[in-house]
């Protein structure tokens, strides 16, 4: 069992930065891949970015090169630093936690971008 909590949303106005973290518990979190996941009104949950228990990052092409996705294993947390954000980020985030079987969320933070 993993336990994920997610803080660090709120909001900005277009072009700030936010930093989203993930605090994880309950399992051996090095071993999971992670993600970051968004879901705004009336649309399907995204893949954000992800970062696998190597190290290797993925992003969504739409937030390529405003986002970066951390882990530190030592804190059992997961990051999420977004720069130059746009309105169409604003959704609730979710951190998500995957080692087979398993598949893990948080209940999700609000992210709104506006001015």
């Amino acid at each position: 069992q993993v336990q994920l909590v997610e803080s660090g949303g709120g909001l900005v106005q277009p072009g700030e930065s936010l930093r989203l973290s993930c605090a994880a518990s309950g399992s051996i979190f090095s071993i999971y891949n992670l993600g970051w996941y968004r879901q705004a009104p009336g649309k399907q949950r995204e893949l954000v970015a992800a970062i696998t228990s190597g190290g290797t990052t993925t992003y969504a092409g739409s937030v390529k090169g405003r986002f970066t996705i951390s882990r530190d294993n030592a804190n059992n947390t997961l990051t999420l630093q977004m720069n130059s954000l746009k309105p169409e980020d604003t959704a609730v985030y979710y951190c998500n936690a995957q080692h087979y079987p398993s598949n893990y969320w948080g209940q999700g933070t609000q992210v709104t971008v506006s001015t």
